[in-house]
């Protein structure tokens, strides 16, 4: 049996660490974008304390390593009486951490916003949360796109660093077959096809978006 056949006969754990890679994901880039989305809308209150807490919170997702972050919530907060099972634990490391970073590019774009939009609706009688839904956001999407898609390529290269800590992803599917079988070029040229794949996918996804914004003129940032 050569290399390659060994690594076919082992396609159940390669796709069982996808799915479990793509579950991750998903969940991550949607919660953490939904994160994102309010913090943002929080933050058109301007209240100077929540807005200074917001702010120190993005700065600390900065500032730490993520594999940090999944490791305190997986082998810290035991220690403080709360246990997490692994993929749970870099679930919620994923939400956390990207959440910040797409608060960070939405209001980047944010200070970018034309005020006169803004101060056209106020003058309608929109309220806030209409402006922010119906304004704001469409055109900070539109506008932050590119940026967005980087963000979700990266969140799901993150979701590599679980297998430290025993999810059992694509990463951890690969490195099981190497160690059993010792073939490790061909398990990790499989695991680069697959997240190579997958954000080949993204990037379409974010074209598609992309051009579907222009067409619905949402191009004033």
């Amino acid at each position: 049996m050569n290399q390659w056949s060994i690594v076919w006969s082992a396609r159940e754990s390669f796709l069982n660490g996808l799915l479990a890679t793509l579950e991750l994901f998903i969940i991550a880039a949607v919660v953490g974008l939904a994160i994102g989305i309010v913090l943002c809308y929080v933050m058109e209150h301007q209240s100077r304390v929540v807005d200074r807490l917001i702010i120190g919170f993005v700065s600390l997702m900065r500032a730490i390593p993520f594999l940090i972050l999944a490791y305190l919530l997986y082998y810290g907060l035991p220690e403080l009486g709360i246990s997490m099972e692994a993929w749970s634990a870099g679930l919620l490391a994923l939400v956390i951490y990207h959440g910040a970073y797409f608060f960070e590019i939405l209001r980047s774009q944010r200070r970018l916003f034309s005020v006169g939009y803004i101060e056209a609706a106020v003058s309608q009688g929109f309220s806030r949360y209409k402006i922010f839904r119906r304004i704001v956001l469409p055109n900070l999407f539109s506008s932050s796109l590119p940026l967005l898609g980087n963000q979700l390529i990266i969140c799901l290269k993150d979701t590599a660093f679980l297998s430290i800590i025993t999810v059992q992803e694509i990463t951890a599917a690969a490195n099981g077959v190497q160690s059993t079988y010792f073939i490790p070029f061909n398990a990790f040229i499989v695991a680069i096809a697959l997240y190579w794949a997958i954000s080949i996918l993204l990037e379409l996804l974010i074209k598609r978006l992309s051009v579907y914004g222009a067409r619905r003129g949402m191009t004033h940032a």
